[in-house]
């Protein structure tokens, strides 16, 4: 791996173009957790496949961190009005609160609705943010703006009900499976393949058999996690709640000795009054694997 300008890069020589590269990459759009940081936006995480960009999560502040990557790294299918597909794993807040600022950037300038594909509840939100967004899309539907499709004020949303593909087409293949995060009756995570790569993005979730085994030599393995450290100083509830929705970097350790990715990136890191280091730390313990702790912006290949 090469760490340049708080970029990590692997399989990509230093001065080649972005943009110039073929091959599936991905982006941290956002790596932090519901405790707010200035360095780390909500959960959020782009792969970036033939010049399209498909969102997983979209927490406050992606959306900046997408124009961040379309400026400065300039991978232009992130640019927000670029951007024509969303999943969502789940519907906690970090996870979501960028949803409205996604649909509503440029809408006038967009040419295709956003597809947007999320558990039950993924509707009703939507229909909350045209709602909340009712006079602005009035207003610039009525006025003299140039509007290039008025239906893109609007997304066309795909409720997943049931585990397996949602999403397949000119060679990318988007799979949903069940994960354990709480009391969420439906939180997902996602297998993404395609030609020369399989990534998989845990989402929330405790430690799971499914992730495991979707994750089985997968090229890239994006997965939360907590610092032992951290979680062992808590009050007991809180260390049983933690423990019941989010993965322990021991629990995280065994699962990737048994799937060996070739790369496995933490994010979502819960690592409570501990250094957030402490997470990598304690995985690279146990696991003796390429792992590595994720930054906003980090691009990996």
């Amino acid at each position: 791996m090469v760490t340049t300008s708080g970029m990590a890069i692997t399989g990509l020589a230093i001065g080649t173009s972005i943009t110039a590269i073929a091959d599936t990459q991905v982006v941290m759009l956002g790596t932090g957790t519901p405790v707010p940081n200035g360095e780390r936006a909500g959960a959020g995480i782009a792969v970036i496949y033939n010049d399209e960009a498909y969102v997983f999560d979209v927490g406050a502040g992606v959306i900046e961190r997408a124009t961040q990557a379309a400026e400065r790294l300039d991978i232009a299918p992130l640019s927000p009005v670029n951007i024509d597909h969303l999943f969502l794993t789940h519907l906690h807040s970090d996870h979501v609160l960028d949803y409205p600022e996604l649909l509503g950037t440029y809408w006038w300038r967009r040419t295709d609705q956003l597809k947007v594909f999320g558990p039950e509840g993924t509707q009703a939100m939507s229909e909350g943010i045209y709602t909340m967004l009712a006079d602005d899309t009035e207003t610039r539907l009525k006025d003299k703006s140039p509007v290039t499709n008025p239906d893109a004020a609007y997304a066309d949303v795909t409720e997943i009900t049931a585990p397996g593909t949602v999403f397949e087409e000119d060679g990318i293949r988007i799979e949903a499976f069940p994960v354990s995060h709480g009391h969420w009756d439906l939180a997902y995570g996602y297998k993404v393949t395609t030609p020369d790569k399989t990534i998989v993005i845990s989402g929330d979730t405790s430690i799971n058999e499914e992730v495991e085994r979707q994750a089985e030599k997968a090229d890239i393995l994006i997965h939360e996690v907590i610092s032992h450290s951290g979680w062992k100083e808590l009050p007991e509830q809180w260390q049983a709640y933690h423990q019941y929705a989010h993965t322990l970097t021991d629990e995280l350790a065994d699962l990737a000795n048994a799937a060996q990715p070739d790369l496995l990136v933490l994010y979502h890191v819960l690592h409570y009054g501990a250094p957030i280091e402490s997470a990598l730390e304690e995985v690279q313990r146990d696991y003796d694997g390429d792992v590595v702790l994720a930054d906003d912006l980090d691009v990996f290949k």
